[in-house]
């Protein structure tokens, strides 16, 4: 009763501020910083893959993967906010450098993924598994993704932004070591990236790159 309660208010908290918080992603240069990053990576995507963003938020990390230049067969943005969803579909529309007619929202919740095992060859998550249980979030990941492929995880880093994104977004930050120890349940862990400082995504967000075992 309790979860489905938690559940029901981060939804309804990010239905209220879809708006704001993706201006907020604009203006700090979060789909540069994550569009760079991707760019070094050899995914090995093609027009056969399909690519889940876990948490899409309002789409700041599929527009990065897009303008990295990947083309996947189907892209599936999944969240929990309406709201959220609608916004990143306008945004998807929006943008010369987003092949919007391939990239499906979804209304669901990560922790029940509502597809079958071993269904993508990618999953991209970003500030979504600091409102849940790490190893349930991380488990349920770990299902839908084919053995062998590969999730870019960007989990929030303590610090001082950090601590205060907590206070405004409501959610608890896990510990870097748990992140490390309770990915190794399911994934080895091949890549480890630190943000520049002089990208302000690098001031709350670290990525991991995970290889499902």
């Amino acid at each position: 009763m309790i979860q489905n309660l938690e559940k029901s208010k981060t939804q309804n908290f990010y239905d209220r501020i879809a708006d704001v918080h993706n201006l907020a992603l604009k203006i700090n240069g979060y789909r540069q910083s994550v569009e760079k990053y991707l760019k070094s990576l050899n995914l090995e995507i093609d027009e056969n893959s399909l690519v889940l963003d876990a948490g899409s938020g309002t789409g700041i990390v599929t527009l990065g993967f897009q303008s990295a230049g990947f083309r996947p067969r189907k892209t599936v943005a999944l969240d929990l906010s309406f709201n959220s969803l609608k916004v990143a579909h306008d945004e998807f529309r929006k943008d010369k450098k987003t092949d919007a007619g391939n990239i499906a929202p979804v209304q669901a919740n990560v922790l029940s993924l509502p597809f079958a095992d071993e269904t993508f060859d990618l999953i991209l998550s970003c500030g979504v598994l600091e409102y849940v249980p790490l190893d349930d979030g991380l488990k349920e990941m770990a299902r839908v993704l084919k053995t062998g492929a590969k999730l870019v995880f960007i989990p929030v880093k303590p610090s001082f932004v950090g601590s205060v994104l907590e206070f405004l977004y409501k959610f608890k930050a896990h510990p870097l070591k748990n992140v490390r120890q309770i990915s190794q349940q399911y994934f080895n862990i091949v890549g480890r990236h630190k943000f520049p400082i002089t990208e302000p995504i690098g001031w709350s967000k670290t990525i991991f790159l995970l290889e499902k075992k």
